[in-house]
């Protein structure tokens, strides 16, 4: 094992090479820049290719033209750069490219602050193109060391559902230092739970068929095998149809080849729900660090405090908040996104609530203070404009 002392930003460079990615276009952008800086050193030495492209919208271009060609590839931005991915996430979608994308959350809207967290991309990591009809995945790290796992476990997926994949980071996950242990043998990386698909080639002749089927190998082109790739609806050999039969076939299988095989995909963190906590504390990303403490803190108290940190996002794990509780949600920014699914997938009876900051961590004391509010039966106050009551 190597072990480090570095950033999420070059563990998930280090992630993505492991994982065999040999392609990478992107724009810079704070702060997401060092995993371009990093890829663009890093690549060469292991005969891959780093471009930076015109902007956001063209790098992922880039990244679907070479993964068709075979390549493994990746790309990775913020906020401002996230939303113009829109049109080649849904050729990706659509045409069934594994591409993996990185997105180090900031504040915002539209620009907002280059150098302080946020979360504020939930939602835009679910419904990133337009259209519908289809379902993605969605992975989020809490920190550098497992910014590097879950970039190896993004590629993972992507190989085996044909589909790209996001991993939602936030800026204090990408910018933070802290150790990193990477493996230098296959064994080790076994022994660290690490999965790697190499590419394959389909032979053809049916590219996109009308089923919920993985481990499919994706289209490459180049390879005599015929195959096709639009951003048209497809029939099962690639060629673009209005036929609205074909359009049924093949929305159903970009939604339920994810839906019908989430086992592979869900994962998450729970803290002290086997006593039957009557508040648990959700949150992803960065802040579940300061919730897990304070559910800690709040156990010491004698509190029935419980937490869940959803690793896995997209699809959404529902099955977390089948207990019956007051639900309070943790989140990177002022409006309230995780907090909207909660409520919907909140069992019956259940009470849901809301604590959201932008651009800095809450600290284990707030926590504590709402925590005790919701045991006692009052509503959260607004304290100001940093936090907002649901």
């Amino acid at each position: 094992m190597k072990r480090t002392f570095d950033t999420g930003n070059a563990a998930i460079t280090e992630g993505a090479i492991l994982a065999g990615c040999r392609l990478f276009s992107g724009y810079p952008i704070t702060p997401a820049t060092e995993i371009a800086e990093n890829m663009s050193r890093r690549l060469p030495q292991v005969g891959g290719f780093y471009l930076q492209a015109e902007d956001e919208n063209a790098a992922l271009h880039i990244c679907n033209g070479g993964s068709i060609g075979g390549l493994k590839a990746m790309t990775a931005t913020s906020g401002p750069g996230f939303i113009l991915f829109a049109d080649p996430f849904g050729w990706a979608v659509s045409s069934e490219i594994p591409v993996v994308i990185v997105n180090s959350q900031r504040v915002g809207p539209v620009s907002g602050i280059t150098g302080a967290p946020g979360q504020g991309e939930f939602y835009f990591s679910r419904y990133l193109t337009h259209g519908g009809n289809y379902e993605t995945i969605v992975l989020a790290p809490n920190s550098v060391q497992e910014a590097f796992c879950l970039t190896v476990r993004a590629f993972y997926l992507a190989e085996r559902f044909r589909t790209p994949v996001t991993v939602l980071a936030d800026q204090m996950v990408t910018d933070g230092w802290e150790t990193l242990i990477i493996p230098e043998t296959d064994e080790e990386f076994r022994g660290m739970g690490l999965e790697s698909v190499p590419r394959r080639i389909h032979p053809g002749p049916e590219f996109y068929p009308a089923s919920d089927a993985i481990d499919i190998p994706p289209v490459v082109l180049g390879h005599n095998t015929g195959a096709a790739c639009s951003d048209w609806t497809p029939t099962d050999r690639g060629h673009d149809t209005e036929d609205v039969t074909w359009q049924h076939k093949h929305a159903w299988r970009l939604i339920h080849k994810i839906r019908n095989h989430r086992e592979l995909i869900d994962e998450s963190e729970t803290w002290f729900l086997e006593d039957d906590p009557e508040i648990i504390l959700v949150a992803y990303g960065t802040p579940s660090r300061v919730v897990q403490s304070a559910v800690r803190a709040a156990r010491k108290e004698g509190l029935k405090v419980g937490g869940i940190r959803p690793i896995s996002l997209w699809p959404f794990q529902d099955a977390l908040f089948s207990r019956k509780a007051s639900y309070l949600t943790v989140e990177l920014n002022w409006d309230g996104q995780l907090v909207r699914e909660v409520q919907r997938a909140a069992a019956p009876g259940s009470s849901v609530h809301f604590w959201g900051r932008c651009g800095e961590l809450p600290s284990v004391r707030e926590l504590l203070a709402a925590v005790r509010r919701l045991k006692e039966g009052k509503a959260l106050e607004r304290d100001g404009w940093r936090t907002e009551a649901w």
